[in-house]
């Protein structure tokens, strides 16, 4: 039993499982987020577009059986609208995250070292201004 213990405990330790435990949780945070935005936002706006249609009474009826397609329909619509809102929001985190990126990354060298004095000289020199010996080019 100790040996079932000290594996359960190695394996919950590892950092994956504790990642995609946080992962969870955030998903679930961003859930009510995108939620949220879509029902008290989204829905609204598009209630006005179409006249505030509801299509969750739609449905027939083949003897005992009732058939509410109109329900389906509200879940695709509503699939769609959180899926449109997500991918606004997944563009958004992406165009803040590559112009952070763009402003973290290093500028493109101007200067190379002399390999017989050591000097900084210029990227495309030719001949060293120290020590006057010809450079050899670079591909």
């Amino acid at each position: 039993m100790k040996k079932l213990a000290q594996e359960f405990k190695e394996f919950i330790s590892r950092g994956n499982v504790v990642d995609m435990a946080v992962g969870v949780i955030i998903g679930g945070a961003f859930t009510a987020i995108v939620n949220s935005l879509v029902n008290d936002l989204v829905t609204p706006l598009l209630g006005l577009i179409t006249g505030g249609m509801d299509f969750s009474s739609l449905s027939f009826g083949i003897g005992e059986a009732q058939f509410c397609y109109g329900s389906f329909i509200s879940a695709v619509i509503n699939f769609l609208l959180i899926a449109l809102v997500l991918f606004f929001l997944v563009k958004g985190i992406n165009r803040m995250r590559r112009k952070k990126e763009a402003e973290d990354k290093p500028a493109a060298p101007t200067t190379k070292v002399c390999p017989l004095c050591k000097t900084e000289i210029d990227l495309h020199a030719t001949r060293c201004p120290h020590c006057t010996s010809e450079l050899p080019e670079e591909v």
